[in-house]
């Protein structure tokens, strides 16, 4: 497997496709968002469900392994935007998982007592999809510091 990255930046290859992989999964999220508008649930549950899914398989895969070396770094070096915005993809971005996965079980399952299940779907979905999106520019912005060169 190559070591460096294919997007012409400094970064591994694992990063580049991970990089792609997240947008597309954001652009996934959106469409599935039009399919819920245009009444098409069962499709928009399917796609929505898929890609949280894969999303923690990402961030397993990849993320964790990649977060767990910076993790030591982050008590001293905190006020740097290197470890800064790491951390900040990091803890916004495992809420955002975490709030992907609720919705896939209390909306999509019965695995769930009826009292833990969403009653506003609408605002649950929308502000996991907004703070998604957020991770996603603070994942952008995390990968243009650590492995786009400055001038």
């Amino acid at each position: 497997m190559p070591k460096t990255g294919f997007l012409g930046t400094a970064a591994p290859w694992i990063a580049d496709v991970t990089l792609l992989l997240e947008m597309a999964i954001g652009v996934g999220l959106l469409a599935g968002a039009l399919l819920a508008r245009s009444g098409r649930h069962r499709v928009h549950a399917a796609c929505q469900s898929m890609l949280v899914l894969l999303n923690l398989m990402v961030i397993v895969l990849t993320m964790l392994p990649s977060f767990h070396r910076v993790l030591p770094k982050l008590p001293g070096g905190i006020r740097k935007p290197y470890y800064a915005l790491a951390a900040m993809h990091a803890a916004l971005g495992g809420i955002a998982e975490l709030g992907g996965l609720y919705i896939l079980l209390a909306a999509g399952t019965t695995v769930l007592p009826e009292k833990f299940r969403i009653r506003r779907y609408k605002f649950w979905m929308r502000g996991v999809l907004l703070l998604w999106w957020i991770v996603l520019l603070l994942g952008l912005a995390t990968y243009a510091r650590w492995y786009v060169p400055r001038r």
